[in-house]
């Protein structure tokens, strides 16, 4: 792609762009210039029209194991660090009207664990281990965890997983709901690689209007938010993937999207 990135790598193929953590060494374990690449690389998939889908992965065996506290010391000044180095991450994110898919191939802790929550969908390898681990150090769940945890898997639930500091299965993790779906060791390129296809091949304008709005209605009255569906399946019923939607209905053939 001509791009110059020292801890991720970098891909686009076939409208998947693929974000890979690459500090396997360090568990690839967060530091300034990856959580900067990832911002970047996050905003280069936005931009390209050719993207349909993103999928956030690791190199080795683990996802991202959080921070790196070799980055950290008694001076830090923890709000500056996540408004400076983590929120521009996460917001951009979040922004995305794309579909992003966190690849989870190993442990996922700490702001790793985060930053797979923030994603639409997680796959994990089983064997998986998922946990909080701020406890561990002091410090409370950060990088957006205590607001997206809570509405996945309840209040009680996230305050056990946060406060007990307990690692959680992958097992666990599916029953919980934390999982959209649990791949086996042997099938995990081919299933990884096949689920990212499917969502590039979506109206990706229905779902930029889904991701949009379904976060929206977590907050919002009843009539506020019929109100806004209703402005957003006008915006759907105009675009051209819904005049495909159709016509391949009555042509009794596979629809055919290219997200417009």
């Amino acid at each position: 792609m001509g791009q110059d990135f020292q801890t991720i790598v970098y891909d686009v193929n076939q409208g998947v762009a693929t974000i890979k953590l690459n500090r396997p060494w360090a568990y690839n374990a967060f530091t300034k210039e990856m959580n900067r690449e990832i911002t970047k690389a996050l905003k280069l998939s936005s931009k390209n029209e050719d993207v349909r889908c993103i999928v956030i992965t690791g190199e080795g065996k683990a996802f991202c194991s959080g921070q790196d506290l070799q980055d950290v010391d008694e001076k830090t000044n923890h709000a500056d660090f996540l408004r400076s180095r983590y929120h521009p991450m996460l917001k951009t994110l979040k922004e995305i009207d794309l579909p992003v898919v966190a690849a989870v191939n190993g442990t996922a802790a700490g702001a790793g664990l985060s930053l797979a929550l923030a994603c639409d969908f997680r796959l994990v390898k089983s064997g998986t281990k998922f946990m909080s681990a701020f406890m561990g150090v002091g410090l409370v769940p950060d990088s957006g965890m205590m607001y997206v945890l809570p509405r996945i898997v309840g209040y009680a639930k996230s305050m056990e997983i946060v406060t007990l500091n307990k690692p959680i299965t992958s097992d666990e993790a599916h029953k919980l709901g934390l999982v959209t779906e649990l791949i086996e060791p042997d099938e995990w390129g081919e299933k990884t690689s096949a689920f990212a296809k499917q969502l590039a091949n979506l109206p990706t304008k229905a779902f930029s209007l889904v991701k949009r709005y379904m976060m929206d209605s977590m907050h919002e009255s009843y009539e506020e938010f019929l109100d806004k569906e209703a402005q957003a399946q006008r915006i759907a019923g105009q675009s051209e993937d819904h005049q495909e939607g159709l016509q391949s209905f009555k042509d009794k053939r596979k629809p055919h999207f290219i997200g417009k």
